[in-house]
């Protein structure tokens, strides 16, 4: 029998607020730490899997301010044993050539040795190594990258989910890659309860959630694919707590994309994230290597390219980004700071409570009230 198809509504992070609660907790005494099986950090921030934000030296400093950075194992860094000098030319390129560049660059083969030495370098600066790689390379990668002595493997693509019909014979089995790679094991993305679910009884440890709405990528623009953020959060959240009332584990869920202000951070977490993935913010810092440039991890497809090289300046350390103190009023620093003190005013002590606030559609909620800041007259 025929039927109209209808529309949901889904919500971004602009479309929505954070009620003040009833109680409120001084901001210096919340816990904003997550944990990853046995992995614990102080702060909800992962660094995207991006080669413009991570290399080793990134991930150890993110380390050290006590938050996570995912190194792209399929990139520049298992391409050339020497990178600067390619970060130099991609920044260089002139905008018009940026994605046949990227195209090419990207082109070289990966040398297997630059994985264990990457991993092995990571280790040497004391942070948590967390890799990344897609699925296609997951089987003849994950035996280096658990021999190499990497502590969290991330398996990520624009869209993943347990039932993939291919032409091969047998495919990636995520409780397989479980079982056989003995270490945490995060997959994504995705925007659906029921995937999530599924991905959840495959035994995976965390859940990467967004589908195209980051600064670099243009997928939901090429394909027509996405949910807006915080109605895929809310979404996958629930299939997170309904499996943890089922099975006793509870598994993380990671709010992946879009994500530039502290305002950003805060309506994830509310919305039920665990911790929040960050790209161009990171990619804005003086420690990232993409030297004030970002692009997306689908750019260089041979032939249908997701993504776009952006200029996106260097505006400050990472620990200022994250930390303080800010120079800025418009959101995007101290985004730790921010957490807290979001948290302390709907009187939240840790992160699970934050995901009890109460959240409201509000599309007027960064205008009202702001017409001079809206006719350039702030400062």
């Amino acid at each position: 029998m025929a039927q109209i198809k209808e529309l949901k509504h889904a919500y971004g992070f602009d479309d929505v607020a954070i009620a003040p609660g009833e109680i409120t907790v001084n901001p210096e005494g919340v816990n904003t730490s997550f944990t990853l099986d046995e992995h614990e950090f102080d702060i909800p921030f992962m660094a995207s899997a991006m080669d413009a934000v991570v290399n080793p030296s990134f991930a150890g400093e993110l380390d050290r301010l006590g938050g996570v950075a995912v190194l792209n194992l399929d990139g520049l860094q298992t391409r050339y044993a020497d990178t600067e000098e390619i970060y130099s030319d991609i920044a260089s390129t002139p905008r018009e050539e940026a994605t046949v560049f990227l195209q090419k660059v990207y082109s070289q083969p990966m040398q297997d040795d630059l994985v264990a030495r990457r991993v092995e370098e990571i280790k040497a600066s004391g942070a948590t190594c967390a890799v990344s790689v897609i699925p296609a390379n997951t089987k003849r990668l994950a035996p280096i990258i658990k021999e190499a002595g990497a502590e969290i493997l991330v398996v990520q693509s624009t869209v993943t989910t347990v039932k993939h019909i291919s032409k091969s014979l047998r495919g990636l089995i995520f409780s397989e890659l479980v079982e056989s790679v003995g270490l945490p094991v995060l997959v994504g993305n995705t925007v659906s309860p029921d995937v999530t679910r599924q991905l959840m009884e495959q035994g995976v440890s965390g859940i990467l959630v967004g589908v195209g709405p980051g600064a670099a990528c243009t997928s939901r623009e090429v394909l027509g694919i996405g949910v807006p953020q915080v109605t895929a959060t809310i979404q996958t959240a629930f299939a997170r707590d309904q499996y943890f009332e089922d099975t006793g584990r509870y598994v993380p869920i990671i709010t992946d994309g879009g994500i530039r202000t502290g305002g950003d951070v805060c309506k994830s977490i509310a919305a039920g994230a665990d911790a929040v993935m960050i790209g161009t913010p990171f990619a804005q810092s003086k420690e990232a290597p993409g030297l004030g440039f970002n692009w997306g991890m689908a750019t260089p497809h041979s032939s249908l390219p997701r993504g776009t090289r952006i200029e996106v300046g260097t505006k400050a350390s990472l620990e200022q980004i994250l930390k303080g103190p800010s120079s800025l009023t418009d959101g995007t620093q101290n985004l730790v700071g921010a957490l807290e003190i979001s948290m302390g005013m709907v009187g939240a002590s840790n992160v699970k409570e934050m995901h009890q606030a109460e959240m409201m559609i509000a599309p007027s909620i960064k205008t009202e009230g702001k017409i001079f800041q809206h006719a350039g007259l702030g400062s």
